[in-house]
This record gives C-alpha cells, sequence and structure tokens, in this order.
C-alpha cells in the first residue's frame, strides 16, 4: 500500500493499453510513486471491463490519487466517476478521444463504441479536479469538442497547440508538460481532506 502523504499517480492508458514509447509510461517510469491500471486479456473493447480494471487499481491504493489519462482512457475516467465514488485528488485528461463522431480508419467503428457501453459520452460535472489536455490538429477530436467536453466537466481547459493526438505516432515520446501538470494537480489540492 503506499503513503498517503503524497498522492499516488495512476496511469489509465487508451484502448492500445501499455505502449512503451508512450509518454504516460515514460512519466511512470519517471515518478517514484507512480503505477497504471493493468492492460486487458479478454474483453479489450467493453467499457464495463475497462471501467472495473480502473476501480480494481484504486482499491490497491491508499491515501490520495491522481489520476493520468490519455485518449479513451479519458473516457473510462469519465465513466468510472459517474459510477463510483472513491475521492480522488485530481485528474489529468489529456487529448479525450471524441468517440461521439467517427474515428479514423482502424479505430472501432461507432456502432461497436455503442454495443460495448461507451456512448454517450458522460457529461456531468467531475467530482474533483481536472486539467483537460486539448490539440488544435487531434485527428481523433475537434478542439471544439474538447473545450465542450473539458466545460461540462467542470474542468481547466489547457491549449496544447498542434500536438496531433499526443502519442507516438504525433512525435511524443517524452513529453515534459505533463510532469508539470501532475505536479500543480499533486499541490492543488495539499490541505484538502481525500
Amino acid at each position: 500500500m503506499t503513503s498517503p502523504t503524497k498522492p499516488t499517480v495512476l496511469m489509465v492508458p487508451g484502448l492500445r493499453d501499455h505502449v512503451e514509447d508512450h509518454w504516460q509510461t515514460i512519466l511512470q517510469r519517471a515518478l517514484p510513486n507512480a503505477r497504471s491500471v493493468a492492460p486487458l486479456e479478454h474483453d479489450k473493447l467493453s467499457c464495463a471491463a475497462r471501467v472495473a480494471a480502473l476501480d480494481a487499481a484504486l482499491r490497491d491504493i491508499d491515501g490520495p490519487v491522481v489520476l493520468v489519462a490519455h485518449s479513451a482512457g479519458v473516457m473510462i475516467t469519465v465513466h468510472w466517476a459517474r459510477l463510483r465514488r472513491r475521492p480522488i485528488h485530481g485528474a489529468l485528461l489529456a487529448t479525450p478521444a471524441d468517440l461521439e463522431t467517427p474515428l479514423p480508419e482502424g479505430y472501432p467503428t461507432h456502432d461497436a463504441l455503442r454495443d460495448n457501453g461507451w456512448l454517450p459520452m458522460p457529461r456531468e460535472r467531475l467530482p474533483f479536479p481536472g486539467i483537460v489536455v486539448a490539440s488544435t490538429n487531434d485527428p481523433l477530436a475537434r478542439f471544439e469538442r474538447v473545450a465542450g467536453m473539458a466545460q461540462a466537466w467542470g474542468s481547466r481547459l489547457v491549449h496544447a497547440g498542434a500536438v496531433g493526438h499526443l502519442n507516438p505516432a504525433s512525435g511524443f515520446g517524452e513529453w515534459p508538460r505533463a510532469a508539470e501538470l501532475v505536479a500543480e494537480l499533486s499541490r492543488e489540492r495539499a490541505n484538502a481532506p481525500c
């Protein structure tokens, strides 16, 4: 179990799970208090299975937690927040995939996402502080749509510029801004009970 004084940073990967050269994987290795939701062996497209995996990872952590979600991991996080009430210190929600609009070839279809419980996307205010990072040229979500998500979730929007989907295919690899935003979220409620 983890010390309750400093938040544990929990990575919530997207549908591609753990990618070795992804900024989440690099950040996890760099932080002494970080871990990740375990990859699924079965039901990989099931939103309920992904939410259950996040919930199981959180049950193994004592004390405050900062979630670091990317792409569909953001949707896993907001679906989880709608169903569960474990206190969360804050969440970095980077380049959420807009699952309500058709995704590029190679990604699940709208029907497959609907049939696996991803739709509709939750629009309720999150019960914890959030920072949503949006890209101006993300092939998985238009900036305006992500800005609307941030507003609905009661989260601060960070305009990241033209960073694509903020993944290795877009040139990220290492993303130093992630550590800065996680540190900000870790401090944000330092004196608040979690």
